[in-house]
């Protein structure tokens, strides 16, 4: 703050220029001691700032994770997108929907992800490992190419079928979830180790993404797909259940005598002391094997609906009715848990009361797959027989069952 030099006329106010003077010599004097004082004040002031500059720490530059901390945490944000992919639901949109667009779309955002994954891949399976700067270049790649094919499968409306969105939906859970294993490979296992290697070489990233291009385009043909998947499973289940029929060993319930003479040597308990199981578990008693065969019945008759209902779509079934092609394969899809519950319910030691229950609901979900399936576009004839028989031989099954395990309701 600048002091009075001069008092009366001629005085300098603090912070201003000089105030009117008189005329003579010491008017230029209060001039010049005016610039004077300007000149050391800005000088001063300069010198401050510096100092103050000089003084001051630097400005926080934000420092960036180690490379291996970044994969940690780029494989847990990769794992929080998982959840809302497998529930989430169609984005509204106002543009039409192009199903060439789509697919293309996906193609080359499945392509996307496998070159990223290969390239962190590279990166990161030798020493040294790249910087926290490369890193993070390398880990926003990653994860805006997982946003993107997300985004895109979001982008598939439900009226394209929610079979093909199932099978669309589980494309790229496995994409996303392959390239979060990967990335916690990464992070976790030594680099240039055997063990890094065998476990990159059988990630599972590029197996997904090499399946997209395979996925079907049309709901019909999705829903062909898992028909066949489901005649297969059953086919298995059944042929399984025959072998284990077949190898059976009927003399195999003699040994049970022994076991029950030696049975006094030990106490009440027998075999349980050792630790063995009791003979009775590992054999089919008389009454087992009648059970068995209704059983196997009832599982060759849902192969032989599936294939008849597999047969009928692919003839029948019309990509724009995707509603009707929805409820078969959701019905059908039913049929191969509870062939599966029933196999596995016949093997010992055997509940027949188990098996009586998983036999009726075995029933009860093919016959519902055969009205849904009559009733719908695909059958052009519902009067044809083939329906109604398969029902008599159905039930005719049950009923079979049921006599075999009446006792074991009166119990």
């Amino acid at each position: 703050m600048w002091l009075g030099l001069w008092g009366g006329a001629g005085r300098v106010v603090a912070g201003n220029e000089p105030g009117p003077v008189t005329s003579g010599s010491g008017a230029a004097t209060a001039v010049w001691l005016w610039q004077l004082q300007r000149r050391l004040l800005s000088a001063s002031s300069r010198r401050s700032t510096e100092m103050a500059s000089a003084g001051a720490p630097a400005a926080a530059v934000p420092t960036l994770a180690p490379p291996l901390e970044q994969l940690r945490h780029l494989a847990r944000e990769l794992r929080l997108l998982l959840p809302g992919v497998r529930v989430g639901e169609a984005r509204e949109t106002s543009k039409e929907f192009n199903r060439e667009t789509f697919w293309s779309r996906l193609n080359e955002a499945a392509v996307k992800v496998s070159g990223e994954a290969t390239t962190l891949t590279e990166v990161f399976s030798r020493l040294p490992l790249p910087s926290p700067q490369e890193t993070q270049r390398f880990c926003e790649q990653v994860h805006a190419a997982i946003q993107a094919i997300i985004a895109i499968y979001y982008s598939l409306p439900k009226d394209q079928g929610i079979t093909l969105r199932k099978l669309v939906r589980s494309a790229t859970v496995d994409i996303v979830d392959g390239m979060a294993q990967l990335v916690e490979v990464l992070f976790i296992t030594p680099a240039q180790s055997p063990e890094n290697n065998d476990l990159i070489s059988c990630n599972n990233v590029w197996v997904a993404c090499q399946q997209v291009p395979r996925i079907p385009r049309d709901n019909k043909a999705a829903a062909l797909l898992m028909l066949t998947k489901s005649v297969d499973f059953v086919k298995d289940a059944h042929e399984e259940m025959e072998r284990a029929v077949e190898e059976y060993d009927p003399y195999c319930g003699l040994l049970n005598d022994t076991e029950e003479d030696n049975s006094d040597n030990y106490g009440d308990e027998g075999d349980d002391v050792l630790g063995c199981p009791n003979n009775r578990d590992l054999y089919w008693s008389e009454e087992d094997q009648e059970l068995i065969i209704p059983c196997l019945a009832l599982v060759r008759a849902s192969k032989a609906g599936l294939k008849k209902i597999r047969i009928l779509v692919a003839e029948n079934g019309k990509k724009d009715q995707v509603a009707q092609l929805d409820d078969i394969v959701d019905i059908s899809d039913e049929i191969s848990p509870s062939v599966d519950d029933l196999a596995l319910s016949i093997y010992p030691p055997m509940c027949h009361l188990t098996v009586r229950i998983n036999s009726a609901k075995l029933v009860s979900v093919l016959k519902k797959a055969l009205e849904i399936t009559k009733a719908s576009h695909v059958n052009p004839q519902p009067e044809d027989s083939w329906i109604p028989l398969l029902v008599n031989a159905v039930d005719h099954c049950m009923n079979r069952i049921k006599e075999l395990t009446q006792s074991e309701l009166e119990l």
